[in-house]
Order: C-alpha cells, then structure tokens, then sequence
C-alpha cells in the first residue's frame, strides 16, 4: 500500500464537470483537486458526492468537462484507472452465499490478482480491517459494521494506488465508527495511501483529513487545507447574554458581526477585522443588554461549512 507518481500532480481532478440525470443536474461546473493524502469529500446527502466519485470511476458519463485520475483522462482510460482504483461503495455489493474470504478473495481475482495471491491477500486485508475471526463466516449473517470493514477489505485487496471511501461509517455504532477512522488515518499516514473520505458528517472529516472539498447543490462551496480555510475565518467569540436576544442579533448584524446560535444560551459571534470585545460590550450596553460571558473561540471546521453552504 503505497503512493505512486509524483506527489506534485493530484491524484483526481475536475474541470468545469457537469452531470445530468434527465432534467435534474446532479453537478454544475465543478472544478476541483485532489492533491495526494487524505482528503475529504464534504457536503449534505444530495450534494452531488456520490455522483462525483461515480464520475471520476468512469460510471457516469458528464455532459461537459473533463477529469483526470492518477494522471489518466476518465473518458480515455476508464477501464486502466478502474484497475488501480480501490472504491468502497456507499451501498452494499456482496455476493449472497459466499464467505467473507471468498468474497475478498473473488475482488482480488477480479482485479486481476491470481488465485493463490488473491487468496493470501484476503486473509491479510481481512485481518487487517478486524475480521479476521470472522473470516469464514457467511457475509449475510454479518452486522452492519462488519459489512462496512467487508466493503473497504474488497476496495484494499489488490493494493490500490488511490481509495475511494463512500460515508465508510454508515448505520456503524459509536466503537465501529471510531474504529473505522482509525483504519482510513492508519492507511492514509502509516501505510501512505492516498484516499478520498466522502462523508456528511463533519467530525469523519476532520479526523481523518487534512484537505477537503465541500460541495453544496452539485456545486463546490469550498476547498482547501482545513487548518487554511479555519485561519481565514473571521474571529468568533463565545457570548452568552442577559436581555432581549432577538434585539442583540439584529443589533450585531447591523454592525456587519454575524451570530450563529448553539441551540443553547450560548452564542458564537463572528466578528469583522476591525472589531473586538470593546465593540460587541459596547453594542450590549447600547440596548440595555447584560454579556454575561464573553471568550475568544476556535473557529472549527463546522465554522467553515456552515459559511461555505451559507448557512445563518
């Protein structure tokens, strides 16, 4: 499990892709790069990831717009990303009646892996991925957990040069879905694999990657380094107040600060360059307003989301 080619060139990339599925447009003029390592694909259900990833495998044909993989153009050389390309489908593909063994060994085997090899390699990836007790077990009687550690076992079993994670921790428990971002951080970092974690939730994200490529409504919102795009945040304080709160949000939106409420009494305020903790008391006091806790906060990648899909 080892990154190829150059690390200067990304491992996936579109230019001004769209996809439609009849009237419907599933991507619009999506221009993105996936450098090498791990970066996540982030955006709510219906955002177009799935599509995207589709795409890049040569499954779904774009109506405009061209994209690369591993240096190969998608609609030129389909058939050749597809066989260095590791892909964990978001829905389940598994074979009725076969063990989990045969199962990855049948993957490896159809990417082009001899049986003895095939065979060898579904016993370590099986391993690897916490099944190896259960190896020989018929995949139906398998949880929903061991399915997902199935589905990545068949999508690492021919050595990749590049994974393809669809929401790898769906329908899994709290300890599964720990233990299966542990697996992506341990491929991407110890064993040097370069992957693409498509997921809508935030926390998988920021685990496990260091880039990320946020998509809303078939479109890119955003993308970059994750400890970038937080940098470039406005500062944000926590505040929680005494008083009118309705009054206090429009006051501080008239002075150009921006209030996201926690769904508690707690407030986080984003604030411009030029302003500061004098100037947020300052509007308080003004409309007879208490600041009962007023602290300086991290911005976090939810920060970033929810300003990229301009959520208020």
């Amino acid at each position: 499990m080892t990154n190829h080619g150059s690390d200067s060139q990304p491992v996936a990339s579109l230019d001004q892709v769209s996809v439609r599925y009849g009237k419907q447009v599933a991507l619009r003029d999506v221009a993105a790069t996936f450098p090498h390592g791990a970066v996540g694909l982030l955006g709510p259900n219906g955002a177009g990831k799935s599509t995207m990833l589709k795409a890049l495998l040569g499954f779904v044909k774009p109506t405009a717009g061209r994209m690369q993989v591993l240096g190969l153009d998608v609609a030129r050389s389909a058939l050749e990303i597809r066989a260095r390309l590791g892909y964990m489908p978001e829905s389940d593909g598994h074979i009725p009646g076969m063990n989990a063994v045969s199962f990855v060994a049948y993957c490896a085997q159809l990417s082009g892996l001899p049986r003895s090899d095939a065979m060898q390699r579904a016993h370590e990836v099986l391993y690897y991925v916490g099944l190896g007790e259960a190896r020989y077990r018929n995949i139906e009687t398998y949880s929903t957990g061991m399915k997902q550690r199935i589905k990545l076992a068949q999508a690492l079993v021919h050595d990749p040069d590049l994974l393809f994670l669809d929401e790898p921790t769906n329908g899994m428990d709290p300890k599964g879905r720990e233990e299966m971002l542990e697996l992506v951080t341990d491929l991407a970092t110890r064993k040097n694999v370069n992957l693409i974690l498509s997921s809508h939730l935030l926390p998988d994200v920021e685990a496990t990657c260091h880039r990320v490529v946020v998509m809303h409504q078939g479109a890119i919102a955003t993308q970059g380094s994750i400890a970038e795009l937080k940098e470039r945040r406005r500062q944000v304080f926590e505040v929680r107040i005494k008083g009118d709160l309705e009054t206090f949000i429009k006051a501080l939106d008239a002075e150009g600060a921006e209030c996201h409420d926690t769904g508690e009494d707690l407030m986080r305020v984003f604030v411009n360059d030029d302003q500061g903790p004098r100037d947020l008391f300052g509007i308080a006091a003004k409309h007879q307003i208490q600041v009962r806790h007023l602290r300086p906060s991290v911005p976090t990648l939810e920060d970033v989301f929810a300003e990229a899909i301009g959520e208020e």
